[in-house]
């Protein structure tokens, strides 16, 4: 294998890594809102704990469907097409999230705001399921032809690895945002969080741990299995660290099963980045998706700055907003006038 299709295939998927773990806990605050929250003040507080990072987590999307795009055009084209529908489902359920995140704190009346929660849980949960949906499709494979297109109607990708994607991943986002909670904010939500976590954390990461088994059993790789070995360590120490109350070991614990799980299943698909369901020749592999090598070259250069650059940048921001949130934190509702009023008043 050649050398930078294999390293941009590391790339991307540190990239996609890098998104469900940042964004992992923001689409899980989202889907909290709903369900977690007793009243409006801890709706606000949840809501605080992402609102300095949220849009620059999904940066990482932008960016991971930037790099296939640019660096493997064929497995771009053949999966974006292939998911067309709940691709656009998805984007439709990231721009209602946004919107929500906007706008919430606008509304007036009860009712609008109830609205715009929903809006913003909804959002999250489809945006969390769809991007599972497509990542469990993209190792466990597609009916694509011998040009990489697919094979039969629109919901054919609808099957039970793509149900299990979405499932593992919308899980592993409330666990994670549990998580998030436990270490970003104080008084009852902190309490319970913890409550919750101790309960639920084995049971919430059991289906993308059972999709990781499910990839590495396919390609029949050995050492995959030593990062699932990790990523099960991972898991029962983050399980005993919340339970002991070590907010921090424990988040960064769940940060090294995801790192280990998702590494387990990149390596056991490499080199093929789409596989074909209908004949393994047809599958699109880092070899015959790749673009130019002069195109990798280039893409490399780049990132060499850029990447550091912004990974500084979002260090530093999660530096300066580290403190916990608390609802003794969060003001009285109140209505704002609008600057044009403010004016007309001072004349």
């Amino acid at each position: 294998m050649e050398f930078l299709p294999t390293l941009w295939f590391v790339v991307i998927a540190v990239l996609w890594i890098g998104y469900l773990f940042l964004e992992g806990f923001d689409l899980g605050v989202g889907m909290l809102m709903s369900t977690f929250a007793k009243d409006e003040r801890q709706r606000r507080v949840l809501l605080n704990t992402i609102g300095p990072v949220w849009d620059g987590n999904e940066v990482w999307l932008l960016t991971a469907g930037g790099a296939t795009f640019a660096a493997f055009p064929h497995w771009y084209a053949s999966l974006f097409s292939a998911l067309y529908i709940p691709l656009t489902l998805v984007l439709m359920g990231l721009i209602f999230r946004a919107v929500a995140i906007e706008y919430r704190g606008k509304a007036h009346r009860e009712a609008t705001r109830r609205l715009w929660t929903v809006a913003l849980s909804g959002g999250s949960f489809v945006a969390a399921f769809g991007v599972g949906a497509m990542l469990a499709l993209s190792t466990t494979g597609l009916p694509l032809n011998e040009n990489g297109d697919r094979v039969g109607g629109p919901f054919v990708w609808l099957n039970g690895y793509a149900v299990t994607g979405g499932i593992a991943v919308v899980a592993f986002c409330l666990i994670h945002a549990l998580a998030f909670v436990m270490l970003k904010t104080d008084g009852d939500l902190r309490v319970r969080a913890r409550k919750v976590l101790s309960v639920w954390l084995p049971l919430g990461l059991l289906p993308l741990a059972a999709w990781a088994i499910l990839v590495v059993v396919q390609n029949q790789k050995l050492l995959p299995w030593l990062a699932l070995a990790v990523a099960v360590v991972a898991l029962v120490a983050a399980w005993l660290l919340v339970r002991r109350s070590k907010e921090g070991l424990a988040f960064v614990s769940l940060a090294l099963f995801l790192v280990a799980g998702a590494a387990g299943i990149f390596w056991a698909a490499y080199p093929v980045v789409l596989p074909s369901t209908l004949d393994a020749a047809f599958d699109l592999t880092i070899d015959n998706a790749s673009s130019s090598p002069y195109t990798l070259q280039l893409m490399s250069i780049v990132a060499a700055f850029g990447v550091p650059l912004v990974l500084a940048y979002q260090g530093w921001t999660y530096w300066v907003f580290r403190k916990r949130v608390s609802e003794r934190h969060i003001p009285e509702a109140h209505a704002v006038e609008p600057i044009v009023e403010v004016l007309q008043k001072a004349k």
